[in-house]
């Protein structure tokens, strides 16, 4: 099974139509773990610079042209204290799972990032194990105060 990897940054733009398959895959593959489109196309375009932001990459895996894995990771603008990269979303395709899609996106986006690597995953996520056997650790809880609006 030969995967093709397509990355994408700031500097070599996905079209409209490659930008809004990856928004529709995210949303459809991380299902209960993911967000609306509306939010999953704020982080690409965060990572592709559409507005003022550090930018930061995304990643997608495919086979026989069909799109089979995609990672967003966005540069936080910080160093040390707060790592320099959050991966914001990462979904393999259903009927790909458990073929090594998302260890081989989860190392490639190791590979072609500058500094650490932070992410969210929820306990119950079974992606939780990959991502300890790669090296991620659970350093903090983390805490929200969500303010009304």
């Amino acid at each position: 099974m030969k995967k093709e990897l397509i990355v994408f940054t700031p500097e070599s733009k996905p079209s409209e139509e490659e930008k809004n398959n990856i928004v529709k895959f995210l949303f459809e593959h991380l299902e209960k773990y993911g967000d609306s489109e509306l939010d999953i196309l704020k982080a690409v375009d965060y990572a592709l610079k559409e507005y003022q932001s550090f930018g930061g990459l995304i990643l997608t895996a495919c086979i026989n042209s069909e799109l089979v894995g995609a990672v967003v990771i966005n540069k936080t603008g910080m160093k040390d204290y707060i790592p320099e990269n959050i991966l914001v979303y990462i979904a393999t395709h259903k009927n790909y799972r458990g073929k090594g899609i998302g260890k081989y996106l989860m190392q490639q986006a190791i590979n072609l990032t500058d500094g650490d690597i932070a992410l969210h995953v929820e306990p119950d996520n079974p992606a939780k194990y990959l991502y300890e056997k790669i090296g991620f650790t659970n350093k903090y809880l983390e805490m929200r105060f969500k303010k009304r609006k």
